[in-house]
């Protein structure tokens, strides 16, 4: 096993662990890539250890660093459920004006600046500021305390494996299944049309304004100004219970709800002790 390093910087409050590595690889002049090869030789990405790593790998690291085991898993997202990871992208998203270390040689990266969940800094509590022109912001307005509790529902289940009755992660993937909408649009665009429209109707008004939208619940990041929508359909889903899931079945059709039924009907079998979808109390 290789040796402690002579000299360690302190991780900052929320670094993700390749960011501290990066650190590290800059006060030494050597490549990241060639600082985490001091202490595992087999690695063939510096990137990867934010979402996989191993016992023997942590020990190694820790070692390496001269921390405890549990601190480096603490920076990586290791312990992440599996579907935590599409929603952790590999550069930062969003940086909070507050907790940014300005004053620092090389930027460090933040956890919270890699979760695509996110609409809120998890340090100090200010909303990520979208740098983009859009009306986002104005037109999910009224979503905004819906959108705050589907932020915490991810965020639980992502960091500490918490649930309700629906996995949060799971049912924001599938709220950007494409659904037919009724009756069908004139201008035959079919793509502008998710699941997620079916309940929080402003986001298919978002729609209509973009020219692209390259998301679905294999990549289901969203941009900062429809973010919010994603996170107050998953609240709602949550408050309304498993009859709002049997309803999103009926906005469906072939292979597509094929696959929404498989993905949810373990959750809609309760949906009769629930009753009908309370639309009153949903945002």
């Amino acid at each position: 096993m290789t040796g402690p390093l002579p000299v360690t910087l302190s991780p900052l409050p929320g670094e993700v662990l390749s960011s501290w590595i990066n650190r590290h690889a800059d006060f030494y002049g050597v490549t990241p890539l060639t600082m985490l090869r001091h202490g595992l030789p087999e690695a063939t990405s510096h990137g990867a250890i934010d979402l996989s790593l191993t016992k023997a790998q942590t020990d190694r690291i820790a070692g390496m660093f001269g921390v405890g085991p549990k601190l480096v898993r603490s920076l990586s997202f290791a312990d992440a459920p599996k579907a935590a990871h599409r929603f952790i992208s590999k550069g930062p998203m969003q940086r909070c004006a507050r907790c940014t270390h300005s004053g620092a040689d090389l930027l460090p990266v933040l956890r919270s600046e890699l979760q695509g969940w996110r609409i809120t800094c998890p340090h100090c509590g200010e909303h990520y500021q979208d740098k983009t022109t859009s009306d986002g912001d104005r037109t999910l307005a009224p979503y905004r305390a819906a959108a705050r509790r589907g932020e915490a529902l991810l965020d639980n289940h992502a960091e500490r494996r918490v649930e309700t009755w629906l996995p949060p992660l799971e049912i924001a993937r599938l709220l950007l299944m494409r659904r037919i909408p009724w009756p069908p649009p004139r201008d035959c665009d079919f793509w502008r049309y998710r699941l997620l429209g079916a309940i929080v109707p402003d986001f298919d008004d978002l729609l209509t304004k973009e020219t692209a939208f390259p998301f679905s619940p294999k990549h289901p990041i969203l941009p900062l100004h429809v973010r919010p929508a994603l996170l107050a359909g998953v609240a709602i889903i949550d408050r309304a219970g498993p009859p709002m899931l049997k309803m999103l079945q009926g906005h469906m059709m072939g292979e597509n709800k094929n696959r929404f039924v498989m993905a949810t009907d373990h959750l809609v079998a309760p949906a009769l002790e629930w009753g009908p979808p309370q639309q009153f109390q949903l945002i």
